[in-house]
């Protein structure tokens, strides 16, 4: 039993297909300072920091400064971090007492913001409490990885520009109304207290709090240009009081970044003036670039990623930063005492925050937008090499030509082979398997331009989208989730953001019960509605016919919150684990045949053995296109596979899975039968499409992974594969070889 006192604001924790269909979080991080612990029936005191891992709902009421008791399982830190340990709460925590008033206060207004900003659309309300206060409690995890692959996502994370903004804008009331310096300052001292406690006491709020304090003293004593020794007073204060700042990426960030922007971007700025630029227009594009070239090898060495739009991006935003903030700053003042002005004030808000979403999305759209990089110091430090090569390119004359030597020889080298080779889609195509990680997102040709029917959506919603957005898909007629599990319905947000869609399609399960719940707030909330499939329910359009062949009817659910405790992690339920709650939910997995002009397609969710054997014995279950069941799973019949008989088999799985996913039994069965088995994890978004009379594959390429799970643009080039000639008893033969005509032709 560990008593502690909550240091900082619960963080939410997004993962792929955990929680809500709307980019919610399940699980928070908590940083709190230990009191005591209690370890069988002795008393141990320590004033460490721990760091705790619950769920969102049971910290939800929880503020900074309040004391709390939770049972925790601990664990080591790692190395790097200077808490005490990590710990895992798994029930909810006992409150002693209150949280000081100006906590109290102070999540008040947020609460009372948050409401107001209801009055914008969902990702906009999500965003704006973010852009103003740092609040990013409901931000779609979909909005946030295109801020962070945007390089935006430091609007977000509230440092020294809302601060600056926030005190700029009382000094310029307070000098509007004749206060003196002391005056002025002792104002923009209160909004600045203030607005620290309303944001919360993450490590660049507190080097910017700390540099503002250091600079209205500055002001009130009549000296200038205290930028430098502000910042310096800053970092020392901040790592004698925490030397766990020392370590924190965004405090890191915060001050390599302030220091550029105070000793370099001045000069640039001027040089760009010299040269003929407005000064406004010069400062606007000194300091993105600045802040970028500063800040990347910080986040190429500890995240091993560098956005290469940020720079553009980053300009185009910085106009409506300011006014977005001031904006949103009076409505949160506003929120709780006149809810009325303040929903007028948020409104007004709305447009830019509507431009900054859009810019975001379209620039991490861009193919290449992060470019994945050598993680740890060394990549860190090669950033720097490449850093002060662009800086030298561009500053010496002498040695501009060896830099667009240099630049040449890179592009060429890095150019993406897919420019030098026919786009994606492939023509035709008439079923796409997308690469969503480890789930299920199949996309349906209906034989019209733009529409297509849905099978799953995987775990995350911007990994579809991204899918759907290559394919030109519009319109969606029907949205099917074989079942409730997260790595098939996760993704669901995504297939409503614009494009018009008939229907939801379920089968008869209802578990787990927060996946079902979600699935009808989030379809109700947008006006689709949702219907339950049948077997024997057919489906027809232009050039696509679906039939239902499972489950035959109800679903009994299994125990405790109707499967509550089932596939939250995005990984398929049981897995090769074995798990009563999340073989149920497999079983009653909705199973489909589908007709097409490639042939027929047998879509089968995560059917596991038992569901599978109740197939064979009910029905034919011949098909050119087999969706290998639950991933490639080793709980695969044989019989099924050999009823089956398939040309091609697609398995949507996910790289580096820690399910052993897909099986080498199951894949051994699959291509001694002579299937043609592509996968995701490997060869990335797959489509099926004709060729010659028969079916064939043609491969994306694989998404780089990265450590925040989102794949990044085309890294390889979309080639086609055929399954092998038909011989006998279809024997293996390698997939690139070309299939003989008719060899397709099988009993139907």
């Amino acid at each position: 039993m560990l008593t502690a006192v909550v240091a900082e604001r619960p963080r939410q924790v997004h993962t792929s297909g955990y929680g809500s269909l709307r980019g919610g979080t399940r699980s928070v991080l908590v940083p709190v300072d230990v009191r005591h612990v209690n370890f069988g029936g002795e008393r141990i005191d320590s004033d460490g920091r721990v760091l705790l891992l619950g769920a969102a709902e049971s910290w939800a009421g929880v503020l900074v400064g309040q004391r709390v008791t939770a049972r925790a399982e601990l664990a080591p830190a790692r190395p790097h971090e200077l808490t005490v340990a990590v710990g895992y709460v798994r029930g909810p925590p006992s409150v002693e007492g209150e949280a000081p008033w100006w906590q109290r206060g102070g999540e008040s207004l947020r609460v009372a913001f948050r409401d107001v900003s209801g009055v914008l659309d969902q990702e906009s309300a999500s965003l704006l409490p973010g852009l103003v206060v740092g609040d990013t409690t409901g931000l779609p995890g979909r909005v946030e990885q295109e801020f962070l692959d945007a390089g935006m996502s430091h609007l977000t994370a509230v440092s020294g520009s809302n601060v600056a903004i926030v005190c700029g804008a009382v000094l310029l009331l307070a000098r509007a109304f004749r206060f003196g310096p002391r005056g002025s300052a002792a104002l923009a001292a209160g909004a600045l207290a203030g607005f620290v406690v309303l944001v919360g006491y993450e490590p660049s709020v507190l080097r910017a709090g700390v540099m503002g304090a250091v600079g209205l003293l500055a002001l009130v004593l009549g000296r200038r240009g205290s930028a430098l020794p502000a910042l310096a007073a800053a970092v020392c204060v901040l790592c004698l009081h925490d030397p766990e700042m020392g370590v924190s990426m965004g405090f890191v960030l915060s001050v390599v970044a302030t220091a550029a922007l105070v000793l370099v971007a001045p000069p640039w700025s001027r040089t760009l003036a010299r040269r003929g630029l407005p000064r406004g227009v010069a400062d606007a594009i000194a300091v993105p670039a600045v802040a970028f070239l500063a800040t990347a090898p910080v986040i190429a060495g500890m995240v091993g990623e560098v956005s290469l739009v940020s720079v553009v991006a980053n300009l185009l935003a910085a106009p409506v930063v300011a006014p977005v903030t001031v904006l949103g700053a009076v409505g949160a003042i506003l929120a709780p005492i006149w809810p009325g002005a303040a929903e007028l004030v948020v409104r007004l808000a709305g447009p830019g925050v509507e431009w900054l979403i859009l810019v975001a999305r379209r620039a991490a759209a861009v193919p290449g937008a992060v470019l994945p990089w050598p993680q740890g110091w060394w990549g860190g430090a090669l950033a720097v090499v490449v850093v002060a090569v662009l800086v030298c390119g561009f500053r010496f004359r002498r040695s501009r030509s060896l830099f667009v030597l240099l630049a040449a020889v890179a592009l060429v080298l890095a150019l993406p082979v897919r420019v030098l080779t026919p786009g994606w889609p492939p023509d035709d195509w008439v079923l796409v398997a997308c690469d969503v990680g480890q789930g299920d997102g199949l996309v349906l040709a209906t034989g019209e331009p733009g529409r297509a029917v849905i099978v799953d959506t995987g775990p995350d919603p911007l990994s579809l989208d991204r899918c759907l957005d290559r394919l030109d898909v519009e319109r969606v007629p029907l949205v099917v989730l074989t079942h409730l599990h997260a790595d098939h319905v996760g993704g669901l947000a995504a297939v409503f953001d614009g494009r018009a869609v008939g229907a939801v399609a379920v089968g008869p399960g209802r578990a787990p019960g927060w996946a079902w719940r979600d699935v009808l707030e989030s379809s109700s909330t947008r006006g689709v509605p949702v219907v339950e499939l049948a077997e024997g329910d057919r489906l027809v359009w232009a050039e696509l016919w679906l039939e239902v062949l499972a489950p035959a009817g109800p679903v009994d659910p299994p125990s405790g919150d109707t499967g509550d405790t089932g596939d939250r992690g995005g990984t398929g339920g049981t897995d090769d684990t074995g798990g009563t709650d999340g073989t149920t939910v497999n079983n009653s997995s909705v199973v489909l045949r589908a007709t097409t002009p490639a042939g027929r397609v047998l879509l089968t969710g995560d059917v596991e053995l038992t569901a599978q054997a109740e197939l064979l014995a009910a029905t034919d279950l011949r098909a050119e296109i087999l969706k290998v069941p639950h991933h490639g799973s080793r709980y695969t019949l044989p019989a099924f596979l050999t009823a089956v008989s398939p040309r091609v088999a697609v398995t949507s799985v996910g790289a580096d899975n820690t399910y052993g996913h897909p099986s080498p039994v199951t894949l051994r069965m699959l291509t001694g039968a002579g299937a043609l088995v592509t996968r995701t994890d490997t060869g990335g978004d797959a489509a099926v499409v004709m060729d010659g009379g028969q079916p064939a594959v043609v491969e994306r390429g694989p998404e780089p992974r990265r450590r925040r799970g989102r794949a990044g643009e085309l890294i390889r080039p979309a080639r086609l594969a055929r399954p092998p000639p038909t011989a006998g008893r279809w024997p293996w033969a390698p997939p690139g070889r070309r299939a003989r005509p008719g060899s397709s032709n099988r009993p139907r």
